[in-house]
């Protein structure tokens, strides 16, 4: 019986495949680190046919490890990174690199489109012009017409290679709701291509996929893929979803009120609401269509929050990195420790996360800063600083959402990602945002969310919902310290005013580097 599914998460640093059974186990998982291609300096690409042969190459060594009949494999679903675009011919060749989310050359139409278009995009689409779709297609119209004049249709990584798996042309190809709400292209009450947008910045409506949602099958697996990848000719391929939104389903989010902290190489803070009410006022948060159909994740992130902490393990916390090797423990853990030993704000130091400029609200040339630092301050206070400064973040983003969704309760937030193991990262959060922490019996979300949303495509699962709450699970509880709370808002608080304060500075300090 076809009662086992694969998911395959095509992310920015690798690609993961997963086989899980109907119970939610993950029997067997591979992973294969992305190549990153760097032409020009603030360019970011990466080669489209890798997105293939690392879901190829994945897929092998799973059902070689699992032991698995590929005759029992149901359904293979595909999520991937969202905010990046490659481009394909009407025969699903490639015409350009991958334009990684990562990549910066747009950056004058994102500022000519938040000078000109900004309350027009978020009125239309909930998304503030910013790293997304729409700045990416008009530079390559602008900067690269000849290659533009080739695009038969735009796509992302995920979704290129589930068309190879599925041998798709390019009147095939699709954008399931998910990625489409986060192009800059999508209408969020018409929950269809703006042809307003598309008049407007004259990127041709044509050259975007059909829309599918995130469970219909788009096509069975070739027997050219399936001989390389040691499955069965034939298999459903599922359409997926984009891999901050299956992760947010994969974690459980399936209620108004629930938020995430995806503590990962992006730090996001998301909710999920029904209704949308775009952020004029703010313009920072982001409204992306949820799995289900009646539900969002409206939300920010931090463009490489969680690098902050990586980079500072690399280049502050090398003595206890080296400790680490050393004595056979995680410099994140030993880090954590004297971080831990220090009182609440830090003694008066405040950290500023945005090393690589600040994505919501777009302010690209706000960067990193200690603020406050003196002698008495050690690699504890440093460390403790750079995870409060991203909750302090994320309690920017939770107040604009109260402020937006006056009657709704905020009611938990569940962590995923690498951050969340961190039992002092997770009361810091708790205590800043004065909510329960929540942290969850398994790990994996996005391919456990293509596991439910394959298996249901199939009619092997009835109710994907139902199933995740199956799956996923509340293992532990972190409550906010309500003194603590107080005293943090003050701090978050204050957080926002020093930002305020040097958004000027900063301005003039890349003046003086031009």
């Amino acid at each position: 019986m076809a009662n086992y599914f694969i998911g395959v998460d095509i992310g920015t640093a690798g690609t993961k495949a997963a086989l899980v059974d109907l119970n939610g186990n993950i029997i067997a998982s591979a992973y294969e680190e992305s190549k990153l291609y760097y032409p020009r300096v603030g360019w970011v690409e990466q080669e489209p046919e890798d997105f293939y042969m690392s879901a190829v190459n994945t897929i092998r060594e799973v059902i070689r490890k699992s032991g698995v009949d590929p005759q029992d494999v149901a359904s293979i679903a595909f999520s991937g990174q969202m905010a990046g675009i490659l481009a394909i011919d009407k025969n699903w060749k490639p015409v350009m690199p991958y334009d990684s989310w990562l990549d910066i050359r747009c950056k004058d139409y994102i500022d000519y489109l938040k000078v000109n278009y900004e309350e027009f995009l978020i009125e239309k689409t909930g998304v503030p012009p910013t790293v997304n779709h729409l700045p990416k297609m008009i530079w390559w119209k602008r900067e690269r017409p000849e290659v533009f004049e080739k695009i038969y249709k735009f796509t992302v990584p995920g979704i290129y290679a589930a068309g190879k798996f599925a041998g798709l042309n390019g009147d095939e190809a699709y954008y399931d709701y998910t990625y489409a709400s986060f192009t800059g292209m999508y209408d969020v009450y018409k929950l269809t291509w703006s042809e307003e947008i598309s008049e407007t910045f004259d990127i041709p409506v044509d050259k975007l996929p059909r829309l599918v949602k995130p469970w219909e099958v788009i096509g069975e697996l070739t027997s050219e893929t399936a001989q390389k990848s040691g499955l069965r000719k034939g298999i459903p391929v599922v359409a997926g979803a984009g891999d901050y939104i299956a992760s947010c389903f994969g974690a459980g989010l399936t209620q108004v009120g629930q938020c995430v902290d995806v503590a990962g190489t992006a730090s996001i803070f998301s909710i999920s609401i029904d209704k949308v009410i775009p952020d004029k006022r703010y313009k920072t948060l982001l409204y992306v269509k949820a799995i289900p159909p009646e539900l969002w994740q409206v939300g920010a992130y931090i463009n490489g929050g969680g690098l902050c902490l990586r980079w500072f393990r690399d280049e502050i916390g090398r003595y206890e990195k080296k400790l680490g090797e050393e004595i056979g423990k995680d410099a994140y853990k030993i880090l954590d420790e004297k971080a831990a030993q220090v009182p609440i704000g830090s003694e008066g130091l405040i950290f500023i996360p945005h090393l690589g400029g600040r994505a919501y609200p777009y302010t690209p040339s706000i960067k990193g800063i200690w603020f406050g630092f003196t002698w008495k301050h050690t690699i504890g206070h440093l460390f403790r600083s750079v995870m409060e400064g991203i909750a302090y973040e994320y309690y920017f983003y939770c107040n604009i959402a109260k402020s937006i969704f006056k009657d709704l309760r905020f009611s938990e937030v569940r962590g995923i990602g690498g951050g969340s193991r961190s039992e002092v990262w997770r009361q810091i959060k708790s205590d800043v945002l004065n909510m329960p922490y929540v942290i969850l019996n398994k790990e994996e979300y996005a391919v456990l969310a293509l596991a439910a949303i394959g298996g249901y495509g199939v009619n092997v699962i009835k109710d994907y919902i139902a199933i995740i709450n199956e799956w996923v699970k509340p293992v532990k509880r972190v409550e906010p310290i309500r003194e603590n709370a107080e005293k943090y808002a003050n701090y978050a608080q204050f957080y926002q005013e020093l930002l305020t304060s040097v958004e000027g500075i900063f301005s003039k300090h890349l003046t003086l580097l031009a």
